[in-house]
């Protein structure tokens, strides 16, 4: 958990940039070359999905990703060890995204107890009920791993408020309805969103679901403490499996695209410096 902390503070007053990607999509090995190629380019913290056959909370981009990662022969163990193959390389944060149904599956101490041998410092369940967390938050407080909940433009202030007072690690604030995807908009209450997340909880709040632009990271950037951001950079890793290009094309355009979203970033904290001075 202090690597996730630490992430947040790296940069004084520039968000944290933290992007997602799918493990083994297009394969395993590549899928390593891109969690570097956005940790070369300036990521804080980094999202591992676990590919799994029934992602409710994903929309058509990732769940591609899901499906040719699964069809190249992905399990559940390779995402703990693509966490320990990037431990030793990185003190960045490293996340896991799975589903609540593999964690079961494979056994929830199991889980955890692997998550912590590889280097992981937290794990996102989306389709975990706050309700039925406490037994898996417990399990991930012995592993010293953190359960990151997520709260939504629909939740009511009561629910955000017992969310965010169990939080570990950061609260996960979802932009928009729907599931994960680009979008030209994002919710109107997504700042109000944050401010009352923070009103119950000492933890970073980031934002994630739909964020597909540099303008858009910026934006989000001047209210919240992180921007996450999976669709677009899926959608670069799916356009070059789909136009059989060079892999030299597609580490550059994913961390390229990568590059500008911190530099986005970059500019949202000096400007906010700026006006606070």
């Amino acid at each position: 958990m202090e690597r996730i902390e630490r992430a947040f503070r790296r940069h004084g007053d520039r968000a944290a940039f933290i992007p997602f990607l799918n493990a083994g999509d297009p394969s395993f090995d590549e899928s390593l070359r891109l969690f570097r190629a956005v940790l070369r380019a300036g990521a804080d913290i980094v999202e591992i999905g676990a590919p799994y056959s029934d992602p409710l909370a994903d929309g058509p981009v990732i769940q591609a990703s899901a499906l040719r990662s699964l069809r190249a022969g992905f399990r559940l163990p390779q995402v703990f060890e693509a966490a320990a193959a990037l431990r030793p390389e990185t003190d960045a944060g490293l996340v896991l995204f799975t589903y609540v149904n593999p964690v079961i599956q494979y056994g929830i101490e199991r889980f955890f107890s692997d998550a912590r041998a590889a280097g992981a410092d937290g794990v996102i369940i989306p389709d975990l009920p706050f309700e039925e967390s406490e037994p898996v938050r417990a399990v991930a407080d012995a592993c010293g791993i953190a359960l990151v909940p997520l709260v939504a433009p629909t939740s009511g202030e009561a629910r955000i408020a017992d969310i965010c007072r169990q939080a570990r690690g950061f609260v996960y604030c979802v932009s928009s309805l729907g599931v994960t995807g680009e979008r030209v908009r994002m919710s109107e209450r997504l700042e109000e969103l944050v401010r009352t997340a923070r009103q119950f909880t000492d933890v970073p709040v980031a934002v994630g679901f739909g964020v597909s632009s540099p303008e858009q990271a910026a934006r989000i950037a001047r209210f919240a403490d992180g921007v996450i951001v999976g669709s677009a950079l899926v959608r670069r890793v799916g356009d070059w499996v789909e136009q059989k290009r060079d892999e030299g094309d597609l580490l550059a355009s994913v961390s390229g695209f990568a590059g500008s979203l911190i530099a986005a970033l970059h500019r949202a904290g000096a400007a906010a410096t700026h006006i606070a001075h």
